[in-house]
């Protein structure tokens, strides 16, 4: 079977078995005219993918200006040292990225077809203990001409996350790169 990746390019898929629908961003979207429902947005995206579930990450804030995703305290979290493992903060900032983008572009959240990940660079600072919360956001030129009508179709875009502590103590930062398909 011939299908699309991420990308739109061809690619052979294999049929799956399970009854997983996707969500879409349209699912996020609010009613034409309505105005955008940020909490829905964010209990949406929360539900959107099943990992995020598994690892027990929560989206805690989506807003107009960003996002805030949090992980649970766990030792299951850690890695061999006791602190939070580095694949859980790159998860941190990659889901509160996804969300800033949510909560950044919420008015025409209908209208994407796709975001992903093209690239992304952790510098991790500190040892992170107990629970992280990742503070994101994309950048704010291209978002305006978006939602400006001045971009359209596929567009790069860059966010940032910053990742803190319960004292505030920054533990790592983020850049994203993505690639995006807004009509």
């Amino acid at each position: 079977m011939v299908g699309r990746d991420l990308f739109g390019d061809a690619m052979t898929t294999t049929p799956s078995l399970s009854s997983f629908r996707p969500a879409t961003f349209a699912d996020l979207a609010p009613a034409p005219g309505a105005a955008p429902d940020y909490d829905h947005i964010r209990a949406t995206a929360e539900a959107m993918v099943p990992f995020n579930s598994f690892v027990g990450l929560r989206i805690a804030e989506v807003r107009p200006d960003g996002a805030v995703v949090e992980n649970p305290v766990s030792e299951s979290l850690h890695n061999q040292m006791g602190t939070v493992h580095a694949g859980v903060l790159f998860l941190l900032g990659d889901v509160a990225g996804a969300a800033a983008f949510c909560g950044q572009l919420a008015p025409l959240l209908a209208g994407v077809e796709r975001l992903v990940l093209r690239d992304a660079r952790t510098q991790f600072l500190k040892p992170a203990l107990g629970r992280i919360r990742a503070h994101a956001h994309v950048d704010d030129r291209v978002v305006a001409d978006v939602l400006a009508g001045r971009t359209r179709g596929r567009f790069d875009l860059d966010g940032r996350a910053t990742l803190t502590d319960d004292a505030g103590v920054v533990v790592a930062r983020m850049s994203l790169d993505y690639v995006c398909v807004v009509n």
